[in-house]
């Protein structure tokens, strides 16, 4: 028997993050109210990025528009990911460092999950180590 495999749409993507982090959207450009960002309470730093962006914005044919996460991504992970359907370079962002995840049904669910934890854990306020005493 055949497992039915969810795929996460936007909202069902800003619903898991509103639950699972501290966190609350943000509307930071008039010019694109659709666009969302995600970031930590403490330190202010995005670790998601949702948008909507033209097919042809991201190497696919046809101008209508996906909605799309940008993820923080260790580098090491990047080139792999990127042959996975629904995973490409980021859209205006450092590619180096971050990867466009289309929220299109494209990509599993807990693909998506574990690369939002490794966004969120990339980009959390660094820990400051206690000196030694002498």
């Amino acid at each position: 028997m055949q497992r039915e495999v969810c795929r996460m749409n936007r909202g069902q993507f800003k619903q898991y993050i509103l639950e699972t982090y501290p966190c609350e959207a943000n509307h930071p450009w008039i010019k694109y109210p659709n666009n969302e960002v995600f970031r930590h309470p403490g330190n202010r730093k995005w670790f998601a990025l949702v948008m909507d962006v033209p097919k042809n914005k991201l190497g696919l044919a046809g101008s209508d528009v996906i909605d799309v996460v940008n993820l923080k991504c260790d580098p090491i992970l990047i080139g792999s990911l990127r042959k996975e359907p629904g995973i490409f370079p980021a859209y205006h962002m450092n590619k180096a460092n971050w990867i466009s995840v289309a929220l299109d049904g494209s990509v599993p669910d807990e693909l998506i999950k574990m690369l939002l934890d490794m966004s969120y854990g990339a980009t959390a306020p660094k820990r400051k180590k206690k000196a030694k005493k002498s």
